[in-house]
């Protein structure tokens, strides 16, 4: 071998002599270390490869697995404002929503799920280490044939059917859930104890930024820094009448300040036969401290609200006409008071309305073009007029656009 170095040495130093004055005893040495070498970076390349990817292009088991999604609703806005000091018009083109989700099975017990939306803020919270944008992050493991565990960052098992629907498919939600923390980082699990019954439970962070973040500018003897800002979520899902009646009830209690919690209860109830769906959420939420921040949006500066409660009525109706047709319709109302364990001050009732019209062209593809009206209407109390210099306003808006849950994988 060292021959046959030395002789591939000659050969080249007698080329390279002829294009390159270099003396001969340093043209040696050098292409003696370039043949030594050349082995030593191959050994080296391979030990610092990485181990095989996950995903590569001959896994093709594994790609049957997982799913890429990339969701889009896009819209033409017409609104005007009128009330208060809100006096208005607006068009505009507008990405209502606009994100990518992948999500697939790692293992026959483990599931992932990903979810980045696009037009979410991005700034990283300084409770969970996570940006806004990100809504799904979880590992689902199927710990047995009737228990399933999540780890990471998902969302609430808050009951109702109103926060369970994609944000994708709501053009408006009520205020608590337009004002609710709805993505956060814990633990939970699901037991299916009879075919149509489910049991759900989780602990969450109660927020997702460090309370001197959240709450650092806010002068109170009575809002301090709790041990474990948590959240307890109990969820009941049930199956009734072959399917076409569920029930979907939750409790939650959670703390983002010592001492002074959120009791928060979901009523959802959903009618389905062949081409009518009928959802109805009732809607219960005791804030010894606002989390929603309606009611301390009218308080003046560096003050929150305190014995808060919010009471919501959802209902949505959802027709179709036809393959191509499809008629829905939603009712909400949502009463805000104040000084809940005192006086129980009236501070605000909202109600909403949007009738919309689906139109899917296509057979082998969920493409939806739509056309809604959104009203809002916001009436403040005599109470709060009087004490908070607050006015009733409205807002009404037509929207014309696309949705398209795009299944690219």
């Amino acid at each position: 071998m060292i021959r046959i170095l030395h002789l591939s040495s000659d050969i080249f130093l007698l080329t390279l002599q002829n294009r390159v004055k270099f003396g001969p005893s340093l043209m040696k040495s050098f292409l003696i270390g370039v043949f030594l070498l050349t082995p030593l970076m191959g050994i080296s390349q391979q030990m610092d490869s990485v181990a095989s990817p996950l995903i590569s292009i001959d896994k093709e088991k594994f790609l049957k697995h997982v799913n890429i999604g990339f969701d889009m609703r896009t819209e033409f806005q017409a609104y005007k404002f009128r009330g208060g000091d809100q006096y208005y018009n607006g068009l505009q083109f507008e990405n209502g929503f606009t994100a990518l989700t992948i999500s697939g099975q790692l293992h026959e017990r483990v599931d992932f799920n990903f979810r980045n939306r696009f037009n979410n803020d991005t700034e990283v919270q300084s409770l969970d280490l996570l940006s806004n944008n990100i809504q799904f992050a979880y590992l689902k493991v199927k710990a047995t044939e009737k228990i399933d565990v999540y780890i990471g960052k998902m969302f609430a098992f808050y009951g109702g059917y109103e926060f369970e629907f994609n944000p994708l498919y709501i053009l408006e939600f009520n205020d608590i859930y337009s004002n609710a923390l709805a993505f956060v980082t814990g633990a939970g699990l699901t037991y299916q104890a009879y075919k149509n019954h489910q049991f759900r439970f989780q602990v969450l962070n109660s927020r997702t930024l460090l309370y001197e973040d959240l709450y650092g500018d806010i002068a109170s003897q009575n809002i301090q820094e709790p041990i474990w800002p948590v959240s307890l979520v109990a969820n009941w899902r049930g199956h009734f009448f072959d399917g076409k009646f569920e029930t979907n009830y939750s409790a939650s209690y959670g703390n983002e300040v010592k001492n002074q919690g959120t009791y928060f209860f979901t009523l959802g109830h959903k009618y389905k036969n062949k081409d009518l769906t009928l959802m109805y959420d009732f809607q219960y939420s005791y804030e010894e401290i606002d989390t929603k921040g309606i009611v301390n949006s009218i308080l003046v500066d560096n003050e929150i609200a305190e014995n808060v409660l919010y009471v919501e009525n959802w209902l949505r109706g959802e027709y179709r006409f036809s393959q191509k047709f499809q008629g829905l319709l939603t009712l909400m109302t949502s009463s805000a008071y104040d000084n809940l364990n005192t006086s129980r001050d009236h501070i605000r009732t909202s109600f909403g309305a949007i009738p919309t019209i689906y139109y899917n062209p296509f057979k082998k593809i969920d493409l939806r073009f739509f056309l809604a009206y959104i009203g809002r209407y916001y009436e403040y109390s005599s109470y709060a007029k009087d004490n908070f210099d607050v006015a009733d306003y409205n807002r009404n808006e037509l929207r014309i656009g696309v949705i398209a849950p795009l299944n690219l994988l």
